[in-house]
């Protein structure tokens, strides 16, 4: 099947009318985007962006061969211009399925929006499901099979080969598919729908090639099936940054798009201290539902794991250097000098190799303290110092090394 992307943008476009936010104020060029609308094989329609006919013109298509035009939401956008020739949009049913006379079967797809997700097999097998802005498909924990049962949204065997959806703003959508089988490491996921919430700039594409999805300027055309070199998800990342910094909620982003993730909490629990509680619940809260949580300081053995294990979050090598240094009695100058200085590097090394050796994917996160206020006692002192070179160490293993101040992610490597 060909696709052409007759536009991008949420339903109000990007930027949006009269909008002041630095999304709108940057969204020029290819980053100006107009509501979604795709062209299929040059015969069916899916959705509507303004002016569809000089859309089509300025991607060097004709609208001419239209036979359907299908609608996936309700509308509020700018008013629905439906040009002269075309047939008139309506909406399938969910779970009901559409033969066009081209060749095209058209299955509707439940979501958990208002709207439909359609998807779409060509003559030679090759599908994508689209699915409509803010939605992920519902049923999915159901049985996957029957077409016109509902019950999920794959109608044939095995990955799509393309996915559009909101990637953005649902990236726990991309999570489910993977979980269901609908998507591999194969399918080529295009993010759509992108309003002004998006971050500006190359921070976008950075984001989405984290979750495995990438995107492209209106106008673009592309072949479903045809081999399209997905984004390369690093196997091992980690996460710089300041107090408050947002380091924490970057590296929980970064794999919103998995069905599991193990966040592994290396803080355990401190009774008494209302303030630790009230910073465990906030992190707890934001975690999706799905994640499982595991309080321990005992890594190694979790980055032994296979590679069909879940991702590790590891938040954070701060607190697991100061359990370590606990243990080794690495805060006594006496005890430190004794032996302590030795066992402690031997648990950092240890470590280390770990990561080295790890086929498991992990996001780890760490405090970056060498830039601040230098510490007045031997002990505060010692412990930046070894943060430093276990920061050094931990990151020269990873594919992918970011720094987060006030809130943005700073690619040092990857």
């Amino acid at each position: 099947m060909d696709l052409t992307l007759l536009g991008t943008g949420a339903p109000q476009g990007l930027p949006r009318p009269d909008c002041p936010c630095a999304a709108c104020a940057t969204a020029i060029g290819d980053a100006a985007r107009a509501a979604t609308a795709l062209l299929i094989d040059g015969a069916l329609l899916i959705d509507l962006t303004p002016g569809p006919a000089f859309a089509a013109a300025r991607a060097g298509r004709s609208l001419a061969g239209v036979r359907q035009v299908l609608l996936s939401h309700p509308h509020d956008g700018p008013a629905l211009e439906v040009p002269a020739g075309l047939p008139q949009p309506g909406r399938v049913a969910d779970g009901r399925e559409l033969a066009l006379l081209d060749g095209h079967r058209v299955r509707a797809v439940a979501v958990d929006v208002p709207g439909t997700g359609y998807e779409v097999t060509g003559g030679d097998g090759e599908r994508l499901l689209y699915l409509p802005p803010g939605a992920a498909p519902a049923g999915l924990g159901e049985a996957r099979g029957g077409p016109g049962d509902g019950s999920a949204p794959q109608g044939g065997p095995g990955p799509y080969d393309l996915v559009l959806l909101d990637a953005v703003a649902r990236p726990d959508a991309l999570a489910r598919l993977r979980a269901s089988g609908a998507v591999d490491a194969a399918t080529d996921v295009v993010a759509v729908h992108l309003d002004h919430t998006v971050p500006p700039g190359p921070e976008l594409h950075r984001r989405l090639a984290a979750l495995g999805a990438r995107t492209a300027p209106d106008g673009t055309s592309m072949v479903v099936g045809e081999y399209h070199a997905v984004p390369d998800l690093p196997r091992r990342t980690l996460v710089l940054g300041g107090a408050r910094s947002g380091k924490s909620v970057e590296a929980e982003r970064r794999l919103l798009a998995f069905p599991e993730v193990l966040y592994v909490a290396t803080g355990g629990t401190r009774e008494g201290d209302e303030d630790w509680a009230q910073r465990v619940a906030l992190h707890r809260e934001r975690r999706p539902a799905g994640w499982r949580t595991a309080e321990s300081c005992d890594l190694v053995p979790l980055l032994a794991e296979p590679a069909t294990a879940p991702p590790l979050l590891v938040d954070c090598l701060a607190l697991w250097l100061t359990h370590a240094m606990d243990e080794v009695g690495a805060w006594d100058d006496a005890a430190w000098e004794a032996g302590g200085r030795r066992a402690l590097r031997e648990r950092c090394d240890a470590l280390v190799t770990a990561v080295r050796e790890t086929r498991r994917r992990v996001v780890a996160v760490s405090n970056e303290v060498g830039s601040g206020v230098v510490p007045a006692t031997p002990a505060g002192r010692r412990f930046r110092d070894e943060l430093g070179r276990l920061n050094a160490a931990f990151g020269a293993e990873c594919e992918q090394l970011l720094l987060v101040v006030a809130g943005q992610a700073l690619a040092l490597r990857g």
